[in-house]
């Protein structure tokens, strides 16, 4: 695959970024302006929530099932088509799941379009990492995954807010009708400035792993469901516990497929790599610590705190805010400080945030909560240089497969995540109340010992995260920033051998 040698001046840079950053922008918007809508969905089916969320379900088992099969199939086929196609499924499905509800009066077809354009998400999300080592020059290639991170959070922060305007002043179809005409873009904009496939010699391939592209679809999706609708269905249900002897088993069965596959959908050599191993695991901590806290801390704000959901909503765009500012420094800095001090940078950041949380109570003041926000969303964004630390440091002929990994480590911890933090929650607060209410003492006000019991509660859970941030700091130390001879080239070696060896 050939370079984009454009930069910002030219045009070539800069629109290739805009085609790319679009990808993670709509990813990350649809990802958080549907859930604002799902109450007035629910009363539009006349259905039940738990029926309702399948919504979400539906999209988040198709995704984790198609990450892996799209990054190989891209890496087989060429990057531009596998992109192309994607944003046209995803445009099409985005306007089915507004349509089609209405054509045919049913809940059930907006969960068949939901599925239908998960498939798209999943082609876009995989490979966008694998598309900046391969289409960006090695020094460009920073700036590029950092402007890319800028826009994911930017989407992830405007997305409820946008959600919530459409469903309230027109209806809850433009949540999805706001994809079509920026995926129209998306489509015009990467027909243009993505550069040409390499020409495919089909005889040269081996057979494409269909049983591990089975068995990984089924065993992740039914890990996914185990994990998101596990507290949902009781995790002693048959459902559940079925779920879970499905994951176990596939997943099983696809390790043993891909150790015997001619062209495995995964190479689990990769990993014997102890760098790409803590690279990976340090990835997929960062985004599993950080989902359990972004997501209790809307019911710290408004429960322990008493603050409003607007102020609430204000107080935490301090983080996507802090986190889009952590992006754009850490791609502004790789080229002077290399991408292991700007990884060590963002997770001690993220230290520091997840500690000054424990100390999160009734009594703490804004001027407590905001630095420590700044600090977490700041080291994520910086933290988030590591995608590229994991793809720069494989073969080109790779790099789609593990970037449909790394994309998989965003998407899949973030899930898990939320279901561990909130395990730990409901059981501290569990705890805390029975143990209070054992005492036998006479309770003057109900609600200021609810509100001291859920402090405690968090004050728990925030314990976790710092432990995690703790982790995070030590596979730092033990990392390396290593580039694979693929990206090497006389006009960038030196300054290769310059940001390896801090």
């Amino acid at each position: 695959m050939g370079f984009c040698r454009g930069n910002a001046a030219t045009g070539g840079f800069l629109m290739l970024i805009i085609s790319v950053s679009l990808a993670t922008f709509m990813s990350a918007l649809d990802g958080t302006i549907v859930n604002v809508a799902l109450p007035t969905i629910s009363q539009n089916f006349h259905v039940p929530t738990s029926t309702v969320s399948w919504v979400c379900t539906s999209y988040l088992l198709t995704m984790a099932g198609c990450m892996l099969i799209v990054g190989k199939t891209a890496d087989r086929i060429g990057y531009k088509k596998i992109f192309i196609l994607g944003f046209a499924i995803f445009t099409t499905g985005s306007f089915a799941c507004g349509f089609l509800p209405v054509l045919l009066d049913s809940l059930y077809a907006l969960i068949a379009a939901r599925v239908f354009q998960a498939i798209g998400g999943a082609m876009i999300t995989a490979i966008t990492a694998a598309m900046i080592a391969a289409y960006l020059p090695f020094e460009e290639r920073g700036r590029g995954m950092g402007i890319i991170m800028t826009t994911a959070s930017l989407g992830m922060a405007v997305g409820p807010t946008v959600g919530g305007i459409l469903t309230q002043y027109l209806t809850w179809h433009w949540i999805f009708y706001i994809n079509v005409p920026v995926g129209i873009v998306a489509i015009l904009l990467s027909a243009r400035y993505i550069p040409a496939d390499r020409e495919i010699d089909v005889s040269k391939f081996l057979p494409f792993d269909k049983w591990g592209s089975i068995f990984i679809f089924i065993g992740l999706a039914s890990f996914m469901f185990w994990i998101s609708e596990g507290a949902a269905f009781g995790w002693t249900s048959l459902p559940i516990i079925a779920s879970l002897a499905a994951a176990v088993l596939f997943l099983a069965a696809f390790v043993i497929c891909e150790r015997r596959a001619a062209d495995p959908i995964l190479d689990f050599g990769l990993f014997k790599n102890r760098n790409f191993l803590i690279l990976n695991l340090l990835a997929s901590i960062l985004f599993l610590s950080y989902s359990g806290v972004n997501y209790l801390l809307p019911f710290y704000l408004e429960y322990v705190q008493d603050f409003d959901v607007a102020f609430s909503g204000l107080v935490l765009a301090v983080l996507s805010f802090s986190l889009m500012a952590g992006g754009l420094v850490s791609g502004a800095l790789f080229n002077k400080r290399g991408g292991r001090m700007i990884l060590l940078c963002g997770t001690v950041c993220v230290l520091v945030g997840y500690l000054m949380m424990i100390g999160f109570n009734i009594a703490t003041t804004l001027l407590y909560i905001v630095p420590a926000l700044c600090f977490v969303g700041f080291g994520l964004g910086m933290g988030t240089i590591v995608i590229n630390l994991i793809v720069n440091s494989v073969p080109r002929s790779k790099s789609g497969m593990v970037a449909s990994i790394t994309g998989l480590e965003r998407f899949a911890p973030m899930t898990v995540g939320i279901a561990v933090y909130n395990l730990i929650f409901i059981g501290s607060i569990s705890y805390l109340g029975h143990r209070e209410l054992a005492v036998g003492q006479p309770i003057s006000d109900m609600t200021l010992m609810f509100r001291h019991i859920l402090a405690q509660g968090f004050e728990i859970t925030f314990t976790i995260a710092a432990v995690f941030g703790v982790i995070l700091v030590i596979l730092t130390f033990f990392s390396r920033q290593v580039v694979h001879e693929d990206y090497v080239t006389d006009a960038n070696r030196e300054l290769v051998e310059r940001i390896t060896k801090k």
